[in-house]
């Protein structure tokens, strides 16, 4: 079975144009995932094909990422509108960074919406390998009722449902396909010495001698070669599929590829597990593509027994199946199985890195609707982190709820509706809770006496203590000066931990910190004084010392590095600075053409606000990381705002 992914933006008929290539020679089966990706096993030329098409929104780029692991080739359906051009550059990315030769389709072409020129010089702007025409459109007024090809020269008329017609090349294209069949052919010499030579001796190359370098070229995934149609009327299907059938590389050429990015010997490389979920009463479904013989129920895979092997186009388990090299299968009580990852007979082997999903940008907390589903969800939001990596599951800080790290809104809907169809568990959505902080803007000094007589052995505490801010990102410390055994060395210890334990919440309250604590004299009694006394007497006398310190609010700041094409990039310093963020600066992406990183503070509270703005002003394409930098004042309406809210959910809870 020979196995290709249709990927590419929303709305450029990759259903369309798998559904056109699977009929072509008789009636598809087609099976579908919970995550988007739908399988059409179809076909064509006496061999078996399976199409991957993947989910188009960018928020499912992860389960893209992951179908190119187990493709010989993709097909990147894109629009013939070039301002949409820059909707490909997500997937351009991937598919370099993958080495995934790669056909590029201009979809749609009965819709006038530019010139094909143009959509290929904007695409050309995100992509290192050349993109090369092997086709031109013929046109009549606005319509573009045909293609010539650039290799054979030869001319076809569309007819909607039937196969194309073929007709002599109209003088009105001439020029235009010489000028484009000299540039086809000077971008194949450089990669043919014979090919250049021929040109240079300005001799006529054949087609036939022309084919085989523009399929060797493709194996070897040196260029992107561009075919055009329109997938919902069936123009370009055939020239399409022969297209792969000629040119893409076999599997052998995957499994090398997987092997040494892998690091993994190419002999004990027996398949690719690249997608899984979970379905009702049957558990975990692993989608898997063979590249050794002997793969069945019971046998030896990632170091456990394969779990039973089903027919993805009727979900049938059979003792009898034995997948072929190249035959995509899925498998039940395989739960073993990672996914993604590279599988011997005895281990697991991480993926390569580019499979590595954009960071999640939405935060948000997940409630269930009844207490009894509350440790049902976290081991079920666990199982599902484990099928669909574009997810990460945390804890909430303070009070442990569920917190998850979604791609964006399409993909925490999707996520909703998985817990409540497939797990019965019905949750709502929060935005969670900010991270901040106090501290004090003065010092001060406190003197606490801890009495206390129960009948029995009484407690006494007596301790005198200065509190100081200490410098940004210093933290809690602790030091004392007492001299004369007026606190016992051994109870100082005692009067650390009551320190700390004030510092968990201050007069605002929240955690308090980046404040130095002294002990400097006290007073103890031969009976009554104990360590817990001593650790009473100091959290009482810092809480006491933290109200006349000043409090003041400290809000988190975050260092983000924000990823988005180059065309974005002066938008970017307006969104950041109506969050009251901070500018560092930004650089080209070194690894990925028309792209550039810029790196920001942004305060913490304004991260939801961050990607909000991001998905606006860049289609959706932009994303960015994130990690913890320092914690800065907050003063004013906005700290009082903040201290009230808190007070508020402090009440409610």
């Amino acid at each position: 079975m020979r196995c290709f992914t249709v990927l590419g933006p929303s709305q450029t008929g990759k259903s369309t144009v798998v559904e056109k290539l699977g009929s072509l020679e008789g009636a598809p089966k087609k099976s579908s995932s919970p995550y988007g990706l739908n399988l059409t096993e179809f076909t064509f030329g006496n061999e078996a094909w399976c199409a991957l098409d993947a989910p188009g929104p960018n928020e499912a780029l992860a389960h893209v990422q992951h179908a190119l692991l187990a493709s010989d080739a993709c097909i990147l359906c894109i629009s013939p509108a070039p301002e949409e051009a820059v909707l490909a550059a997500p997937y351009l990315r991937v598919i370099e960074a993958s080495g995934t030769p790669c056909i590029l389709f201009v979809n749609r072409m009965d819709e006038p919406r530019g010139r094909l020129r143009d959509v290929i010089a904007a695409l050309q702007d995100y992509a290192n390998h050349t993109l090369l025409l092997r086709q031109i459109p013929i046109r009549e007024g606005d319509r573009i009722i045909g293609s010539c090809d650039l290799i054979s020269e030869r001319a076809w008329r569309y007819r909607e449902g039937q196969a194309s017609a073929l007709i002599a090349i109209p003088e009105s294209v001439v020029e235009r396909e010489h000028e484009a069949r000299s540039e086809l052919l000077e971008h194949l010499s450089e990669f043919d010495d014979w090919l250049l030579e021929e040109l240079i001796e300005d001799r006529e190359p054949p087609s036939d001698a022309l084919y085989a370098i523009s399929s060797r070229v493709l194996r070897e995934n040196r260029i992107i070669p561009v075919l055009i149609g329109a997938a919902s009327h069936g123009n370009g299907m055939m020239r399409l599929m022969k297209a792969l059938r000629h040119e893409a590389p076999p599997v052998g050429v995957l499994r090398q590829r997987l092997a040494r990015a892998g690091n993994v010997d190419e002999n004990t490389l027996t398949a690719v597990s690249f997608h899984a979920y979970h379905r009702q009463n049957i558990g975990k479904t692993v989608l898997v593509r063979a590249f050794g013989e002997g793969l069945r129920q019971g046998a030896s895979l990632g170091g456990s027994s394969l779990g039973a092997v089903q027919n993805l186009a009727n979900g049938r388990s059979s003792s009898a199946v034995v997948p072929a090299p190249g035959d995509v299968f899925a498998t039940v009580k395989s739960d073993h199985l990672p996914v993604p990852s590279l599988l011997t007979s005895n281990a697991t082997v991480a993926p390569p890195e580019w499979t590595e999903p954009p960071t999640p940008m939405l935060e948000r907390i997940l409630v269930p609707g009844s207490a009894r589903d509350e440790n049902k969800l976290s081991e079920t939001l666990a199982k599902l982190s484990e099928t669909d990596r574009g997810l990460i599951v945390l804890q909430e800080e303070g009070t442990g709820a569920q917190l998850v790290r979604a791609q964006g809104p399409v993909h925490l809907r999707d996520l909703c509706r998985t817990l409540s169809e497939v797990f019965h568990i019905e949750v709502t959505d929060r935005t969670p809770n900010p991270i901040y902080r106090e501290t004090i803007a003065k010092p001060s000094e406190v003197h606490y006496r801890h009495r206390k007589q129960t009948g029995g052995a009484g407690q006494f505490a007596d301790v005198k203590l200065s509190i100081r801010p200490n410098e940004r990102g210093r933290g809690f410390t602790f030091s004392e000066t007492v001299k004369g055994g007026v606190v016992p060395r051994n109870y100082i210890p005692a009067v650390e931990a009551g320190a700390r334990e004030a510092m968990e919440k201050g007069p605002l309250g929240f955690q308090v910190i980046d404040v130095g604590v002294t002990l400097f004299d006290g007073q103890h009694h031969a009976v009554d004084s104990s360590e817990h006394a001593f650790r009473t007497a100091s959290k009482m006398g810092v809480r006491q010392a933290l109200s006349e310190g000043s409090a003041v609010l400290m809000q988190p700041v975050y260092r983000s590095e924000i990823h988005i094409p180059s065309i974005y990039s002066g938008s970017l310093v307006q969104i950041v600075s109506a969050l009251k963020g901070q500018v560092l600066g930004f650089d080209r992406d070194e690894t990925a053409k028309g792209w550039d990183i810029f790196r920001a503070l942004i305060p913490g509270g304004a991260l939801d606000d961050l990607a909000r703005a991001l998905r606006s002003a860049t289609q959706g394409i932009g994303y960015f990381s994130k990690t913890f930098d320092h914690f800065e004042e907050l003063y004013g309406k906005e700290a009082d705002a903040i201290v009230r809210a808190h007070e508020e959910r402090g009440v409610a809870h």
